[in-house]
């Protein structure tokens, strides 16, 4: 089981919000910690983020999660770029301060979360890398395929690992694959056949729901070992 701490991580004097650490069990610890930024429509006690979060740290990868500033003020609408940014650093940095000597870190998140992370990597904000991890790459709005979100992209260079629902109408695998052919970075996609942004399948789907979240996590916690030891 793993084990849960509290972090309060300050964000301006008088501005602070949670983070969750999901701690994995000794005997099976990969040496890496995996940060990961929540959606914009709901924060970091979400089922999703919850389910995702216990489900790495038990697979040895120490997990954690927070909220950003809007969601723990109890606001709906996300801030700007710059204040979500901010926040996104301030919680990398007080991570990396209660690191174990030697471990890795990787960054990412759901939706809005893992866009954010991978601008503050584009730009150096957040110190060496060991990955990124997308849970659901919001390449462009819903409807708005005119309207990419990739051209910072190509300026990350950790490895990044992209998962991705077949009905995603925020981006599809294939609108991603044509993305990741120009990347000088390695990156991989995996794509979830039927799943939408949230890998959420139709009921007939051949896999059972929790199946489906079981392969993502599988991938996920394979692919960081990987990295982290590459």
């Amino acid at each position: 089981m793993a084990r849960l701490d509290r972090l309060e991580v300050q964000i301006a004097p008088s501005q602070h919000v949670t983070a969750i650490s999901y701690t994995a069990a000794a005997g099976r610890r990969a040496g890496a910690t995996l940060i990961l930024g929540h959606g914009a429509g709901a924060g970091q006690t979400s089922r999703f983020m919850v389910s995702f979060a216990t489900a790495l740290a038990e697979r040895g990868i120490d997990t954690v999660t927070f909220n950003f500033l809007y969601t723990e003020q109890g606001r709906r609408v996300p801030d700007r770029n710059p204040g979500l940014e901010n926040c996104w650093r301030a919680v990398a940095e007080t991570v990396r301060e209660r690191m174990t000597s030697g471990a890795k870190l990787a960054i990412g998140g759901k939706s809005m979360g893992g866009r954010i992370a991978s601008q503050i990597a584009a730009v150096g904000g957040v110190g060496e890398l060991a990955g990124l991890v997308f849970l659901g790459y919001p390449l462009h709005q819903a409807g708005r395929p005119d309207r990419p979100r990739a051209a910072h992209l190509p300026a990350v260079k950790a490895p990044m690992l992209f998962v991705q629902g077949s009905r995603d109408a925020f981006g599809t695998p294939a609108e991603l694959e044509a993305i990741i052919a120009q990347l000088d970075t390695p990156a991989e996609l995996f794509a979830v056949e039927g799943g939408d942004h949230s890998f959420n399948v139709p009921k007939n789907a051949p896999l059972a729901q929790a199946d489906v979240f079981r392969a993502v996590q599988d991938k996920i916690e394979t692919w960081l070992r990987t990295v982290v030891h590459r």
